[in-house]
């Protein structure tokens, strides 16, 4: 069963080495992350499952101690999911860039708690697959967090990577009132075309959450909301 999530955006530019001098500009999303995982470990969960957006040949389970690296985006950086030592059985492939954030954003808290697992979601599986992805999830122990990483809207200004697109600020306003109010059936109701049209990688994500909450009654917390770099960016507690 779900007892508790956190929900935070999952760009590279979270971790200060990839940021590098721009590293300040996101200090207040990292703090609003720190207190989200600090609701995970006071929930005392028998495991954490760290969910977020991934490509076709990413997409799938992840063991603990599975090794992430931000090489990619020119830092000599490497993660691992959860417990370090875990990796010494655990197979060689790579985490997708949201979940090596989410490693990231773990060995900061230097999380101690429950073991820790991996799920990345490709952007097109479809709102119902994804909550049966959630459901199944809350099944795997008797008390199960989510650390769910996503992003809102890449089209909020003119200089977004997705450029402006005047409908990206109802959406984003409306997907993180919902993180807010821990509301999982208007997660499940987010439009599925509308959010690849504007470029959101937290959808997926966000509805699987919405599947392994249903029927909790967990109240929530919206701790932070921005749009840096014309990006949406949220950070929510569960609990």
């Amino acid at each position: 069963m779900l007892v508790a999530a956190a929900v935070c955006p999952c760009p590279p530019l979270l971790v200060p080495e990839v940021a590098a001098g721009a590293a300040h500009e996101l200090d207040p999303a990292r703090a609003a992350c720190a207190d989200a995982l600090g609701v995970l470990a006071a929930s005392r969960p028998d495991l954490l499952i760290v969910t977020g957006p991934a490509g076709p040949a990413e997409r799938g389970l992840y063991p603990a101690g599975s090794p992430g690296t931000f090489a990619a985006f020119g830092v000599d950086l490497a993660v691992r999911l959860g417990d370090p030592a875990a990796g010494s059985s655990a197979p060689d492939r790579p985490l997708p860039a949201s979940l090596a954030v989410g490693a990231w954003l773990l060995a900061r808290a230097r999380w101690s708690g429950a073991p820790v697992e991996g799920l990345g979601v490709e952007e097109p599986l479809s709102a119902d697959r994804c909550a049966e992805a959630g459901r199944e999830l809350a099944l795997r122990a008797d008390r199960v967090a989510l650390l769910v990483m996503g992003d809102g809207s890449a089209c909020r200004t003119v200089k977004a990577p997705g450029y402006l697109d005047e409908r990206a600020v109802d959406f984003d306003a409306a997907a993180f009132r919902a993180l807010g109010a821990a509301d999982p059936a208007a997660l499940g109701a987010l439009d599925e075309e509308l959010a690849r049209e504007l470029r959101v990688a937290g959808r997926a994500p966000w509805q699987v959450l919405a599947g392994a909450a249903r029927g909790t009654g967990l109240a929530g917390r919206l701790l932070y909301e921005d749009a840096p770099y014309g990006v949406g960016y949220a950070v929510a507690a569960w609990s």
